[in-house]
């Protein structure tokens, strides 16, 4: 974000709150808005919400926050903080019925999905090419892919299972594990212990994953437990790559289901094996491919986000 800003020429000050109690970070955000005299504050993450508030008051700033998990916060922030921010704004809708359920007015928060840079997650046959190169596969490869963290939670060891199944029935499928975490060595394992254990490419952490979507063709986004929404859901369509994803959380809100790609029963193999099959069509993978894009470029480009959250700001 701060690399961006400065691409973007936007004027920079460091900030750092270590907790709500820093009183480094206060001191520089009171001298950086009274230089600069903003129309809002804007905060993204909890350890600011309160300094902020604070110093809006002080300045006479109204106060923007958003909330990129569903809570918990401790019980008092969560019933005040909604309240004092002039808005709040959660991720997902899911996330903000977690608000409404916890007794905040629904006029308080509002909705504002995370945008995503059309340019970095473009389609681009070239990278493709490369990356199925370094990994020794040709362009006839069917490529699943999963980029998240390693850990039982995100549906890992159900997808290995689903994949696995699938590849004894489609022999040109592939599958590629993007990141880490407290499970990957025994997801390692299990799928070196299977018989299509060389069709299993782990790659570990990555540090920018967005080039590695164009050499997908179909992305898993397979988690059991709740997530508030799907960040790589929604990069891997702005990359052509139709979307698998567990019907759970927010991630429903990040794809048109059967038109971007499927939603699926969260843990069920059966399922998700047939689903991935039935993505191993080519006609039905362009078709998906295509549409996904433009699903992505209508409701979460950074121009469309942008411009939803100068409409919140402005009251509408």
């Amino acid at each position: 974000i701060w690399q961006g800003l400065a691409r973007s020429d936007v004027r920079r000050y460091k900030a750092k709150f270590c907790n709500v109690f820093d009183l480094r970070g206060h001191v520089a955000v009171i001298k950086a808005a009274r230089q600069l005299k903003p129309d809002w504050l804007v905060g993204n993450f909890g350890k600011e919400y309160w300094p902020l508030i604070l110093i809006g008051r002080l300045l006479h700033v109204p106060v923007a926050l958003f909330r990129h998990r569903t809570p918990p916060m401790k019980r008092l922030s969560a019933y005040l903080i909604p309240r004092l921010a002039q808005r709040f704004l959660a991720v997902s809708k899911h996330a903000r019925q977690a608000y409404l359920d916890r007794g905040i007015p629904g006029q308080l928060v509002r909705v504002l999905y995370n945008p995503v840079d059309m340019e970095l997650c473009r389609p681009d046959p070239c990278r493709r090419s490369e990356i199925l190169n370094s990994l020794g596969l040709d362009e006839e490869a069917i490529v699943l892919g999963y980029t998240g963290r390693m850990h039982n939670g995100k549906g890992i060891f159900p997808l290995l299972e689903a994949a696995s199944a699938a590849m004894a029935e489609q022999p040109r499928l592939h599958c590629v594990w993007l990141g880490d975490g407290p499970d990957a060595r025994t997801l390692r394992e299990r799928a070196a212990a299977g018989p299509t254990a060389n069709r299993h490419h782990f790659l570990g952490w990555i540090p920018d994953v967005q080039p590695y979507y164009s050499a997908l063709s179909m992305l898993a986004f397979p988690s059991i437990a709740t997530e508030t929404f799907g960040r790589v859901s929604v990069e891997a369509q702005a990359a052509g790559v139709p979307v698998l994803g567990s019907d759970i959380g927010g991630v429903p809100e990040t794809l048109e289901a059967g038109v971007t790609g499927l939603l699926l029963p969260p843990g069920d193999v059966v399922a998700w094996r047939d689903a991935i099959l039935k993505l191993c069509d080519p006609a039905l993978l362009a078709s998906m491919g295509a549409a996904a894009h433009d699903y992505v470029q209508q409701h979460f480009s950074t121009q469309v986000i942008a411009g939803q959250f100068l409409q919140i700001l402005a009251g509408n």
